[in-house]
């Protein structure tokens, strides 16, 4: 089974289980009839939304590359992230709203116990998927399942603060703690949403993704080889699952097209070996010129015209420049 099939695998399964969830919080609204446990249903509806909107784009994801799509359908994951980060964000106006109606018209509330009890069993396992979902997102590169995952957990964190509420209004009557906690989730909720939608748009638009490359430059100067004089231009892009990897490599300029193939193979090996099956790295390589000598430890060069000055250390400003290295 390849990576995105096995995505799409796990958000149908993801997209069952809230839809589940998503019942059994209107069943707990019926019993207590709280504007908190409302607005926590209707926020949760946003996790139906977008959960099917998640399949969907992972179910494009996993199809193969065509003449229409060279690179993949990867970048529809980022679509999907971005929609779920908008649902999220808007979601906050809905959430207000309520819970300025219920200060102003106060509800009667209905068997709180029971839907305490509800309320806070869709929590854990609410809580527990959305951690499996952003620990399958992580291991398999996939933006959907990751921001599914925290979508969750953030969910968790704002239901976890409406079962207090509920248990605080259950002692105490006092019905504007229902509206205090509406409000609270509703921040929560904005701030999480907005770090998706940020995310999403950050792969929309090739953004250079610093940690990835510091992962990846770290990597490769603890295991350079001799013959790599240096790396440059090196960029890295996201479609889904899949990472696109372009560098330039400075390689002796004696070498024939068999040894600058297996210079190439190794470096290959090397980056999937740490960072998957699910890179494609595109190498380009260069030949040293006599500005290379300086930066050169290949000890049994036989055409050396410099002597060795001292070693570059890569790093992720020098690797992304277009010009060869040099003291």
């Amino acid at each position: 089974m390849s990576i995105a099939t096995e995505n799409f695998s796990f958000q149908k399964k993801l997209t069952i289980v809230t839809i589940l969830l998503f019942f059994l919080k209107i069943v707990a609204w019926a019993f207590t009839h709280s504007v908190a446990v409302l607005t926590d249903a209707l926020e949760y509806t946003i996790n139906v939304i977008a959960g099917l909107v998640s399949l969907y784009s992972l179910y494009l994801s996993a199809q193969p590359k065509d003449n229409n799509h060279p690179y993949g359908h990867g970048k529809a994951e980022f679509v999907s992230a971005a929609v779920e980060g908008i649902l999220m964000t808007t979601s906050c106006f809905l959430i207000i709203y309520e819970a300025v109606d219920n200060l102003l018209h106060p509800h009667t509330f209905h068997k709180l116990d029971i839907g305490i009890y509800i309320v806070a069993f869709t929590a854990g396992i609410n809580y527990l998927v959305g951690y499996y979902a952003i620990k399958k997102g992580h291991k398999n590169n996939a933006l959907t399942l990751v921001a599914t995952g925290k979508h969750m957990q953030s969910d968790t964190y704002g239901t976890m603060a409406i079962i207090g509420g509920l248990i605080l209004l259950y002692f105490t009557h006092l019905s504007w703690i229902d509206s205090v906690i509406s409000l609270i989730f509703a921040v929560v909720i904005f701030v999480s949403g907005y770090k998706i939608l940020r995310s999403s748009i950050a792969g929309i638009m090739d953004e250079a993704d610093e940690e990835l490359l510091k992962g990846v430059v770290k990597y490769l100067n603890e295991h350079r080889r001799v013959n790599w004089m240096d790396i440059h231009n090196l960029r890295i892009i996201k479609y889904g699952s899949i990472l696109h990897m372009d560098c330039h490599v400075t390689i002796p300029w004696y070498f024939n097209i068999h040894q600058g193939h297996d210079e190439v193979k190794a470096l290959e090996d090397m980056v999937r070996l740490n960072f998957g099956e699910q890179v494609e790295l595109f190498v380009h390589t260069d030949g040293c010129l006599p500005i290379s000598c300086g930066i050169c430890t290949k000890a049994d060069c036989t055409v050396r015209q410099h002597d060795f000055v001292r070693k570059i250390e890569w790093t992720v400003e020098n690797v992304s420049t277009n010009s060869k290295h040099s003291v």
